[in-house]
């Protein structure tokens, strides 16, 4: 792929009579990486990756998919990408074998048995190739489904949810398996419910909201933009001003009480606050501690925060 870029977009617009599912949606992966496309229900995720892999037309704007137009190029595009959508596309009444060659044959790949052979081994599916792809277990038909994406061996390859329903081991082999296929050059676009699984995988998060990307960055960058948050529970409640006032010197930032704890915390962006240093201050103002602590934040917050929901979903 000659492009610096896997996916580009600007300003890609599509509605579905009144609603307006994306609003002007620019993105840029960058070939060779992971990213992560999240945000709340309805923020427009699946409806980009529909536009992205051509199964719609947007109505307006660009793309470029591996460096050829999203729209003048639809056919060149489809054959240089890989789509796992959120349900396994494989076909229960063939075996693992049947289903890759048949995908391997459609796409006029050489040496289709040989490729899923290959695939079978890479995906651990080999013990179970000549069983029916309905006794499959949920985890095995998932693994089934993305070596069946990447028969073609995509340039890139788009994830949406792919882990959806799986148990911890099954997820774990699919996040081994996107590690790999990074390590190779293929860049993935990856929609996911899982948040712990975006900071484990991409490089860089789109966060969309109200069908635009509304933040981008790296996980570590976009929980900078929401810090730490630092926690004082004191054993005397008529010590939580005196707690509050210790925080709002060191953090700057207004403290909220919880009374029922006897709690006060305060947020901080402040990366050289660390919690001795916090306890030294607490002590010096002669606080009497039951606990203290400093949070790091998850995406969990950088989501509920910066969307200004009260849900998060892929």
């Amino acid at each position: 792929m000659t492009s610096t870029y896997a996916v580009l977009s600007e300003g890609l617009e599509k509605r579905f009579g009144e609603v307006r599912a994306l609003r002007g949606l620019d993105l840029a992966v960058p070939a060779g990486t992971v990213c992560g496309l999240l945000g709340p229900n309805g923020a427009g995720k699946t409806t980009a990756v529909r536009l992205l892999t051509t199964l719609l037309r947007p109505d307006a704007g660009s793309a470029r998919i591996a460096g050829h137009d999203l729209v003048r190029e639809a056919e060149a595009v489809r054959r240089r990408i890989g789509v796992t959508g959120q349900y396994a596309s494989v076909d229960g009444d063939l075996t693992g074998r049947e289903n890759l060659r048949l995908f391997a044959r459609l796409h006029r790949v050489r040496g289709p048995a040989a490729r899923a052979g290959e695939l079978l081994e890479r995906f651990g599916l080999a013990e179970a190739a000549d069983r029916p792809a309905s006794t499959y277990s949920g985890g095995m038909r998932r693994r089934l489904d993305l070596a069946a994406s990447l028969v073609c061996r995509p340039d890139v390859l788009f994830l949406d949810e792919p882990t959806t329903g799986l148990d911890p081991a099954s997820r774990s082999r699919i996040w081994d398996a996107v590690r790999e296929l990074k390590t190779q050059g293929t860049s993935v676009l990856l929609t996911t419910q899982y948040l712990e699984e975006a900071d484990q995988l991409a490089d860089d998060i789109a966060l969309v909201d109200r069908g635009r990307v509304a933040h981008t960055g790296s996980p570590a960058e976009l929980k900078a933009l929401i810090g730490a948050q630092a926690e004082v529970v004191v054993a005397d409640p008529d010590a939580l001003m005196r707690a509050a006032a210790v925080l709002d010197g060191l953090t700057g930032a207004e403290p909220t009480f919880d009374h029922d704890r006897q709690a006060v915390a305060a947020v901080t962006r402040d990366a050289t606050l660390t919690l001795p240093r916090l306890v030294r201050a607490l002590d010096a103002a002669g606080v009497p501690l039951l606990d203290a602590s400093i949070r790091p934040p998850t995406l969990d917050d950088v989501f509920l925060r910066l969307t200004d929901r009260t849900e998060v979903a892929a």
